[in-house]
């Protein structure tokens, strides 16, 4: 890459990255991170501290009892939704309900789309029997946050990357990566170790466009990508652009999916998706 392209790639990462403009994510969120690290702290502690911010609390609840994962109207509490869901699964709920505000200002029909993911995800998780098949939703989620962080860091280059989109009729990631010079896979591993996502999750949202070359957790990505590309056959919600995007068949060889498990996924998630269309947090 040349000397200024180069410059201009990390001028922008530093855009992307620049703390004080990111979606803030709760104070309280930090507090509990640093109180899960100690090996004497309860969850009932940790509950009691994200349960003190009363609207983040109401969120999360909403979220967790939503047909993503599997629990609708069974968790009554943030202790219960640890005790079931596990710390990363909420943690990456908190990051996620944290930005959706500004995803659906900003891209609209990104929530849904990501919302779609999330189910897509775990309902492939749980088809193929992988263990802590929420951890795979939250992925599923959080597979476009890049694209978000960048529309809201870097608002002067969206309109160029919807014009390449247009013009080219390519995906938004090739846009993205001719615009940027880097796309929104790259920026989600960036946010990833900013904001300490843990490595599974990383994983995902950093390989969901070529999960064979995830190396320490291939299934997730291998998931993400499933359920992305599943819930755009759907078309439901509008990830940036229009179409289905090539599905990589190394990720059914990994993940063992056979074409007649394909149709019970399709069959499964058609009537599932129905009933997220009303989750807001608004």
């Amino acid at each position: 890459m040349p000397a200024m392209a180069e410059d201009l790639r990390t001028e922008r990462k530093g855009r992307i990255l620049a703390v004080r403009d990111l979606p803030t994510l709760p104070k309280v969120l930090e507090e509990v991170s640093k109180l899960v690290e100690r090996p004497d702290s309860t969850t009932e502690q940790v509950a009691k501290l994200i349960s003190m911010d009363q609207v983040l609390s109401a969120k999360v609840l909403k979220m967790v009892n939503s047909p993503v994962y599997g629990f609708p109207g069974r968790i009554s509490s943030i202790g219960h939704a640890l005790v079931l869901l596990g710390f990363n699964v909420l943690r990456s709920i908190i990051v996620s309900t944290s930005v959706f505000e500004v995803m659906s200002e900003n891209m609209v029909g990104l929530w849904e789309h990501s919302l779609g993911a999330a189910m897509a995800s775990g309902a492939v998780a749980r088809m193929v029997k992988l263990k802590d098949a929420e951890e795979y939703a939250v992925a599923g989620l959080l597979h476009d946050l890049g694209k978000v962080v960048a529309t809201v860091q870097l608002p002067d280059l969206k309109p160029e990357i919807e014009r390449v989109v247009a013009e080219r009729d390519c995906f938004y990631l090739e846009a993205e990566r001719e615009v940027l010079g880097f796309g929104h896979d790259r920026i989600n591993a960036w946010l990833a170790d900013h904001w300490k996502l843990p490595a599974n999750i990383k994983e995902g949202l950093s390989y969901h466009h070529k999960p064979h070359l995830a190396q320490l957790y291939p299934e997730m990505a291998c998931v993400v990508h499933l359920g992305d590309f599943l819930v755009r056959s759907f078309e439901y919600g509008f990830s940036g652009d229009v179409g289905v995007t090539y599905l990589q068949p190394e990720a059914l060889k990994i993940l063992k999916i056979r074409p007649a498990d394909f149709e019970n996924l399709l069959d499964e998630l058609s009537g599932q998706l129905v009933e997220l269309a009303d989750l807001r947090f608004t």
